[in-house]
């Protein structure tokens, strides 16, 4: 921890890691057979108006408000790399602004699993300050004024215990890093999906 673009991810342990390593290897092959760059993205547990349905913060907020429980896995003790959209937005629009080039001191003996001899790249994109899950609930609840009821759940197999991004080459190529406060990533979720559903 925390988690480097450069580090080897070739031993995932779901096949939801596994469908992210096949993209980047597939892009990879793109950049080296074709010379086409390629970019990839590691966004860290997305938070805000407009999310997913199947997220955590997106479950939470509608079961709280319906009076239903809501399941904690790991028993609360998850860390998690939340990032706001905003700032995942922002971390595209300027690596777009940045393509990929061949990293000229790529040696295949110490392979850098973030970039090559052909023109690919890796990025993390995440706030870089993990946040516990029992911490993230006591947030969703301050506001929204009521305390979720909370069935605490053992570890789920395939996933993993912490999740924290080592953003130091966006900083250094891109210069620039996620920096928009849970607290504030929470409430303007908060805030819209009160209003988009009339709660």
């Amino acid at each position: 921890m925390p988690f480097s673009v450069s580090q080897n991810v070739d031993h995932p342990v779901s096949l939801y890691a596994a469908t992210k390593k096949a993209n980047e290897l597939m892009a990879h092959t793109y950049s080296h057979l074709f010379r086409l760059p390629t970019t990839g993205l590691r966004f860290f547990t997305v938070h805000g108006p407009w999310g997913r349905p199947d997220m955590a913060l997106f479950i939470f907020t509608k079961k709280i408000l319906a009076g239903e429980p809501i399941d904690v896995f790991n028993f609360g003790k998850h860390r998690r790399d939340f990032t706001y959209i905003d700032d995942i937005v922002e971390g595209i629009i300027r690596v777009m602004n940045n393509v990929a080039s061949p990293n000229p001191d790529w040696d295949s003996d110490r392979p850098d699993s973030a970039s090559s001899s052909a023109p690919y790249r890796l990025y993390n994109i995440g706030s870089n300050n993990p946040t516990e899950l029992l911490k993230y609930i006591e947030l969703i609840e301050a506001c929204l004024n009521k305390k979720a009821e909370k069935n605490l759940l053992p570890f789920q197999p395939g996933d993993v215990p912490d999740t924290f991004a080592d953003v130091s080459d966006l900083v250094k190529d891109i210069n620039y890093k996620p920096d928009t406060p849970i607290e504030i990533g929470i409430k303007n979720f908060v805030n819209w999906y009160r209003h988009f559903y009339k709660v």
